[in-house]
């Protein structure tokens, strides 16, 4: 299957569930819940210059079923991970390749809220239902993958998320994805420079993977790196497995890394997770 085809199957399944959801509760409905919902928690920059989005998901198309989802315990792991030091977890939703469910995201929504983390709905997000869906099951911030949307669904979806108040993560593949992200970025209206400590709105990042082999590609990291917008916070996306990778990414220029089969499949998932970030900010500093 090709890269394209791998999405075009994705963004289908996931037109579907749209469709089934909507039948079984009506997007008005699904509003007033994502406005009574309680506000979560903003994405918050470390000053230290370097952080970690640390992921929950029970299963990957590259390497199968990970070792911690034998007794996945989403409220457990993602308190583990924020405990650790993550500034966010990233909580996959999608049933079909990943085994994920939006009852995964309110057990861990619920769960960092008071620890002031937020959790942020990975999927592959083709309607603004769904990004209500994630307002309303208690997300922070939702990822919206650049290449597998039309302009104007893209446009459909970050002005979701902005009346939504969530943060979104722009996924680029390639050179032609981050372009994208910059016209995006260009577009919207609230460019003006924030505070340092004002949450984050958008980020930008780079998945290393290829599309069709899902494997990691070596290098396409640090090359893409030059390319990224330097207005947003820049994100590493696959292929960071240790505290020697999160330093290297660090050095390349990323902001943060997201970082999911890795520590799901560590026997020490919040030592693993301290470490990177600790190498990341070392890494971080001498490259400033």
């Amino acid at each position: 299957m090709s890269g394209a085809d791998f999405l075009q199957a994705m963004a289908q399944a996931s037109r579907e569930r749209v469709a089934a959801a909507r039948a079984a509760l009506a997007e008005g409905a699904l509003l007033k819940q994502a406005q009574d919902s309680a506000p979560p928690p903003p994405l918050l920059r470390s000053a230290a210059g370097f952080d970690l989005i640390a992921e929950l998901k029970l299963r990957s198309p590259a390497v199968g079923m990970l070792q911690a989802a034998q007794d996945a315990d989403p409220a457990g792991r993602a308190v583990t991970y924020a405990q650790a030091g993550a500034a966010a977890v990233s909580v996959l939703t999608e049933p079909s390749r990943f085994d994920g469910s939006l009852a995964h995201l309110d057990a861990a929504s619920g769960a960092l809220r008071a620890l002031r983390v937020p959790a942020m709905r990975k999927d592959f997000l083709v309607d603004p239902y769904q990004v209500l869906e994630a307002r309303a099951h208690g997300a922070g911030g939702v990822l919206i993958i650049l290449r597998m949307l039309s302009r104007p669904q893209l446009a459909e979806l970050c002005s979701a998320a902005r009346t939504c108040g969530l943060f979104a993560l722009l996924e680029a593949f390639d050179e032609a994805d981050i372009d994208l992200a910059h016209d995006i970025l260009d577009a919207q209206a609230d460019r003006e420079p924030l505070p340092a400590r004002a949450p984050v709105q958008w980020l930008v990042g780079v998945n290393c993977r290829d599309l069709a082999t899902l494997q990691v590609v070596p290098g396409r990291l640090e090359e893409l790196a030059r390319l990224l917008p330097t207005q947003v916070p820049r994100v590493a996306e696959s292929g960071v497995a240790t505290a020697v990778d999160a330093g290297r990414i660090a050095a390349a220029g990323y902001d943060l890394a997201l970082v999911g089969s890795a520590l799901m499949g560590a026997g020490h998932p919040g030592a693993l997770a301290r470490e990177m970030i600790v190498a990341g900010r070392r890494a971080r500093q001498q490259w400033i």
